[in-house]
């Protein structure tokens, strides 16, 4: 078994002055009953977890994707013991911001955190990660970054579509206690007690593999194999899996892996149609499910599917996760000059949303989806093509 890299001080149950901020996170689904102790104080019968909530459609806990948009989009948040696989866009810009939101949350609720990478060491992708709109201040940066620029109604008639925000209205914005999940400053970084604060456990590839390394016939490569063996480790050791109490109050466990399936990790995916290693990311998501089904966690991958040269493997990819969503870059693309486009700097396709304790997944009424990416702010945007647009523009 691989050796555990834990950085970072502090327990996993602290980590932010927001987790402390929220004493009892009581929602409506809780029953209130007599104490333990016999008293006939009211009361909380379980103390959920900060940074999480129960799924209003099927009562799944759920936890924030670090943009609240998306968080709507797949129904509430990402629920736990769930994959979320992030297709990355073809130049590999936009995609790191969404890993990053999703660890900045972390840290903001005090959630522990996994950070795995064959490209950068983990130390230094939390030292980029963006910072939170914690203050009063919050409301007018929101206000600045969305809704500044706007088109004025008399034009808009001319343009191709009329847009409308997913994102909550001003009102919600509030103490950060009251809200489920955060917007974060693309601008700024997170401040540095917050990670001095955190419990984070790091895996660097580089570092786990060596040279010399003698490796057993298997069918998954020497880089999964490690990753597999430091997560359960994790996951065990630190009791994520729910057979022993915690220590401490309850946590969740937020794992991040950065560039999955690229030669970095020694798969072959990417260079060859049909590679001796073919089979080994499928069952390394295999197992991986395996183990956040049976934990208090949840997981965001991205990989660079466009690079994947055979599409029966995408395929299988896209079965072994819960949440499939895709970013499409205008950057090197006929579209990034199109007017049809001009307000935007990409498309998001979500590919698929689990069926968690239902026969239908909870999806949304919106099908058209653009985002950008402004001084502050990465937003998603739903878009319709007017008729107009389809008959004097060319796409």
């Amino acid at each position: 078994m691989a050796a555990v890299a834990t950085c970072g001080s502090g327990a996993g149950t602290t980590g932010s002055a927001v987790a402390t901020a929220s004493k009892s996170n009581v929602t409506s689904f809780q029953r209130r009953g007599p104490r333990a102790s016999g008293t006939n104080d009211s009361g909380p019968r379980l103390v959920s977890i900060a940074g999480t909530r129960p799924s209003v459609r099927n009562g799944q806990l759920l936890v924030s994707t670090g943009l609240p948009a998306l968080d709507q989009l797949l129904g509430g948040g990402l629920a736990i013991g769930t994959v979320l696989l992030i297709e990355e866009d073809k130049y590999n810009i936009y995609s790191p911001l969404l890993f990053k939101c999703f660890l900045a949350e972390g840290i903001v609720n005090g959630h522990t955190l996994l950070v795995a990478s064959a490209k950068e060491d983990p130390a230094n992708i939390l030292q980029e990660l963006p910072a939170p709109l914690l203050d009063d201040n919050s409301k007018k940066e929101f206000d600045e970054d969305v809704y500044n620029h706007k088109t004025p109604e008399s034009n808009i008639k001319m343009k191709i579509a009329w847009r409308y925000q997913l994102l909550p209205k001003m009102e919600q914005i509030g103490p950060v206690s009251s809200r489920f999940g955060h917007y974060y400053d693309a601008s700024k970084r997170i401040p540095q007690e917050l990670i001095e604060a955190s419990n984070w456990h790091g895996f660097f590839l580089p570092e786990k593999i060596s040279s010399t390394l003698k490796v057993e016939p298997c069918s998954l490569t020497p880089g999964y194999i490690k990753l597999l063996q430091f997560i359960q480790n994790i996951i065990y050791e630190e009791r994520f899996d729910g057979s022993n109490p915690q220590k401490k109050q309850r946590n969740v466990l937020r794992i991040g892996i950065q560039n999955l399936g690229s030669p970095l990790w020694g798969d072959d995916i990417c260079c060859a149609e049909n590679g001796s290693n073919s089979h080994s990311l499928t069952k390394f998501l295999y197992v991986l499910r395996g183990l956040l089904r049976t934990s208090l966690s949840a997981c965001i991958i991205t990989m660079p599917t466009h690079l994947i040269q055979n599409k029966a493997i995408i395929a299988r990819i896209t079965n072994l996760s819960d949440t499939v969503i895709g970013l499409e870059s205008f950057i090197g693309s006929e579209r990034e000059t199109n007017p049809l486009y001009k307000d935007y700097h990409g498309l998001i396709h979500i590919r698929q949303i689990p069926r968690l304790n239902n026969l239908i997944c909870d999806e949304s009424d919106v099908k058209d989806l653009a985002f950008k990416l402004k001084r502050k702010l990465f937003t998603i945007e739903g878009w319709r093509k007017s008729l107009w647009s389809f008959s004097n523009l060319k796409i």
